[in-house]
């Protein structure tokens, strides 16, 4: 297959070009040790510096609030895991929503085992928690909140300067995953009183083994990983100084290029198309949503069906989150919001980036609608009337 039409930025981008140009030099001229002290080694670790000085402006923080990790879910462990060690004597009450990414949800199960009690926040149709809810299940004990930023399926945006003022007036410690979020539309630590954030390289433009913690000035988290003391003795392990300097350069990149209107354009247009395909559904809320995703369910639809015959024509799609690829059990995000079993099998989300073009857009409505065509006749469920 030649054509390949890539609507699955979600789950994965391709490295942009100011990110490999500031990853390169870092493989094969300066290639040093950052703890080292002579000139090869100084230069990797004023690279590193000035990436942190990047995304420390990209994202409204201090410089020395912003820690590298090898990855979103090692960020997202951290933050958890140490949060509730420093918190303990505290308390042990952990709040959450029903559609956080497997890498808050497992890391707060886990949690669970050891003796915290975790409470999950139901959301309503359109993957909004309500805050009078929050409000209501802080309690004495509650030592900490997760709430994504926006989530990973469904694409809708959360309050989260509303959720930040209601953990700071309470004296609760907050982290946000911002995975999915940084990048396609503006992030302020400050505005939105968080006090730990996630990112991840490769939902932006840079290498995959990339990722950001901010932790706010002040709060001193204990470490995940022990070893020789690296990011200031908060993260040990010998730093990947293109990986990181690579992250610097794409967010940098794509904040310069908020707001996403015309990626925002593309995404309303398919659904506008897609919608006229009879009992189909959008998921998410229709208003505050990211720019590039556009999540559907189709009637009488097997997902994987789906992504194995737009395959056939070179289109890249995803069903459901990348991240819970091969297993059969339906989207936990898509029950969350109410839909039912049968209906959550046949989920299709399409997410867009900069580079997509109204030629793909016109190719995956047409070639999406026949697909869904051809399924329903050979579907024994599907009755027209």
């Amino acid at each position: 297959m030649e054509k390949v039409v890539y609507f699955d930025n979600a789950a994965t981008t391709k490295v942009l070009k100011p990110a490999l140009d500031a990853m390169l030099p870092f493989f094969n001229d300066r290639y040093g040790n950052p703890s080292s002290v002579y000139s090869v080694g100084r230069d990797a670790k004023k690279a590193i510096e000035n990436a942190r000085a990047i995304v420390a402006g990209a994202i409204g923080a201090l410089t020395e609030e912003i820690f590298f990790t090898g990855s979103g879910t090692e960020a997202n462990n951290w933050a958890l895991k140490s949060a509730a060690e420093l918190r303990q004597n505290k308390g042990k009450h952990i709040i959450t929503s029903a559609i956080e990414h497997p890498a808050v949800h497992n890391t707060l199960k886990y949690l669970e085992s050891k003796g915290f009690e975790i409470t999950c926040l139901g959301v309503d149709k359109n993957g909004q928690i309500s805050t009078d809810e929050l409000k209501k299940a802080i309690r004495n004990d509650t030592i900490l909140i997760s709430v994504m930023t926006a989530n990973n399926e469904i694409g809708t945006i959360l309050p989260m300067a509303e959720i930040g003022k209601i953990a700071s007036e309470k004296g609760v410690l907050l982290h946000t995953d911002a995975v999915q979020a940084a990048g396609s539309v503006p992030i302020d630590v400050a505005a939105m009183r968080v006090d730990m954030l996630t990112i991840s390289g490769h939902k932006l433009g840079a290498a995959k083994g990339s990722g950001v913690l901010y932790i706010k000035k002040g709060l001193k988290l204990p470490p995940l990983i022990h070893g020789g003391g690296q990011e200031n003795g908060e993260r040990s392990g010998t730093e990947d100084v293109a990986g990181i300097a690579g992250l610097a350069a794409a967010l940098e990149y794509r904040v310069s290029r908020l707001p996403l209107d015309s990626v925002a354009q593309k995404r309303d247009r398919l659904i506008t198309e897609l919608l006229k395909i009879p009992r189909s559904a959008l998921t998410g809320d229709p208003i505050n949503r990211l720019p590039g995703i556009a999540s559907f369910v189709f009637e009488a639809i097997e997902g994987e069906s789906m992504l194995l015959m737009l395959d056939h024509f070179g289109i890249c799609a995803s069903s459901g989150s990348a991240c819970s690829s091969g297993s059969l059990d339906p989207s936990h995000v898509l029950l969350a919001i109410g839909l039912p079993h049968e209906m959550a099998h046949g989920s299709l989300r399409l997410s867009l980036c900069e580079d997509n073009t109204d030629e793909e857009v016109d190719y995956v409505i047409e070639k999406l609608t026949e697909v869904v065509a051809k399924l329903r006749k050979m579907s024994p469920v599907w009755n027209e009337d």
